[in-house]
């Protein structure tokens, strides 16, 4: 499967390629050179978290590890809370104590709960207008509500059996519930709440990409076990290459799909705009956000409860795990897929009541 995706990858960089040396004539060239430009936005929001990581992970290990050995739960599902190329992929590793547990948790369980937490909703509630907040808490909760679904096949696909896959997630689920809590009672502060988490991530990711540079600069090894920056650096690079290839072949099937997208879209009662939105999640949840404005209700709502798990799949959580745990893209891609389609269906039966208001 791996081989077969990078394939259609290296088809789409092929494709890109030509169409920039001609001058951009269909577009694909500009994704092309779309993907090599969000090689500097990626790079600041991950290297350097991925270099402190292994400080963070010092840290849980003295604090958690021994709470959760006494419960019976592997601490490396704790890795799972920040997104899977912010760190979470490296601190789910570092902190297990099985591999398996590990791999799950840093890939499957960072790439959709850890992803909305420290990534999709800080980002979300800061671009989007102050009128679109109700729905987008709205959509989160719907997504969430059916993100165990996308779990429970990631981890069997990772290789834990069911009760195992169950029990390892539970603090995934316990946090998962008093987030939906927090924002049907008190959506106001859960708001600046995840502004200030976001705010605090931040600052670790400027702080660790500070002594990076610096220690790399000085030829001097890194402190505290700290990632050297340019291993941080490489992996930005992988998931850069995997864009150059992932972003035209998904800009040639949104056209080739574009008319019975709009046929699906009539059917479902959102307009052409929400369609392209699903769409476009799948790729880079950011864009797909700006949109949310030119939606019609029942499209925001379906769109943010898709983009709970299936957020940037097939660019950055594509690319990185083919370069940091290549055995498990199948397992990234069946949970990522499974989580985005339920996020549909219950946006949808949520709706249904609202009528589909398409204007």
């Amino acid at each position: 499967m791996n081989q077969i995706i990078m394939g259609i990858m290296a088809v789409g960089a092929v494709i890109g390629a030509l169409d920039w040396m001609f001058g951009h004539r269909k577009g694909y060239g500009r994704k092309m050179e779309e993907g090599f430009l969000l090689l500097g936005p990626t790079a600041v929001s991950m290297v350097g978290i991925i270099c402190i990581s292994p400080l963070l992970a010092a840290v849980l290990r003295a604090v958690v590890a021994p709470v959760c050995r006494l419960v019976g739960l592997d601490p490396g599902i704790f890795g799972g809370f920040l997104a899977i190329d912010m760190g979470g992929f490296q601190l789910a590793q570092a902190l297990a104590d099985d591999p398996v547990v590990g791999a799950y948790a840093g890939t499957i369980v960072a790439a959709t709960f850890g992803c909305t937490l420290v990534f999709t909703i800080p980002m979300g509630m800061g671009l989007i207008r102050e009128e679109d907040h109700e729905v987008f808490a709205r959509g989160v909760m719907t997504g969430i509500v059916v993100m165990p679904a996308a779990l429970f096949v990631g981890g069997l696909l990772s290789g834990l059996g069911p009760l195992q896959t169950l029990g390892q997630s539970l603090p995934v689920f316990l946090l998962a519930v008093l987030i939906l809590a927090g924002l049907r009672l008190f959506p106001k502060k859960m708001v600046l709440g995840f502004q200030y988490f976001a705010a605090g991530i931040r600052i670790l990711t400027i702080l660790g990409l500070a002594v990076g540079a610096v220690t790399y600069m000085l030829g001097k090894e890194p402190p505290l076990s700290m990632t050297p920056i340019e291993d941080a650096m490489a992996t930005v690079s992988s998931i850069g290459i995997v864009m150059l290839g992932s972003l035209p072949v998904t800009e040639l099937l949104q056209r080739v799909l574009k008319k019975p997208l709009e046929r699906v879209g009539d059917h479902l009662g959102m307009n052409s705009v929400s369609i392209a939105g699903l769409f476009i999640s799948f790729v880079s949840v950011v864009p797909a956000i700006t949109m949310l404005k030119d939606m019609d209700e029942r499209g925001k709502l379906v769109n943010v409860a898709c983009m709970v798990c299936a957020a940037s799949l097939l660019s950055a959580h594509l690319g990185f795990t083919v370069s940091a745990a290549p055995e498990l893209l199948g397992a990234l891609l069946a949970a990522k897929f499974v989580g985005g389609a339920a996020g549909i269906v219950a946006g949808i039966a949520v709706t249904r009541n609202r009528g589909g208001n398409r204007e």
